[in-house]
């Protein structure tokens, strides 16, 4: 079984071949390919490889399935004895990646 740690958008995501993961949105449309070429670290089950920071020529590729908004997130600010509040509604955009081959 192939393991792989990759960096997109700021976070790091473990994954498996065949794994649907939520990204940070990518500027590519709906049935395009992909490749993260930030890989932190590689297994094939017999052998682990770890980058400084990144591997070299270790590649994933995966599909973009979606591109969309996640759910409302609430931020809201309150101080106590001031009548101070604040309510403000945030929706992340997000792509949706199909790990096809890493």
């Amino acid at each position: 079984m192939k393991l792989a740690v990759i960096e997109t958008g700021g976070k790091q995501y473990k994954i498996f071949e065949g794994q649907k993961i939520k990204v940070e949105r990518l500027k590519k449309e709906v049935g395009d390919k992909i490749f993260f070429d930030k890989v932190l670290l590689f297994s094939d089950g017999k052998e682990v490889k770890i980058g400084t920071p990144y591997l070299d020529k270790v590649q994933v590729e995966g599909r973009i399935l979606k591109q969309g908004r996640d759910e409302k997130k609430i931020v809201f600010k309150y101080h106590s004895k001031t009548r101070y509040r604040k309510k403000k509604g945030h929706r992340q955009l997000f792509t949706e990646v199909e790990i096809v081959k890493i």
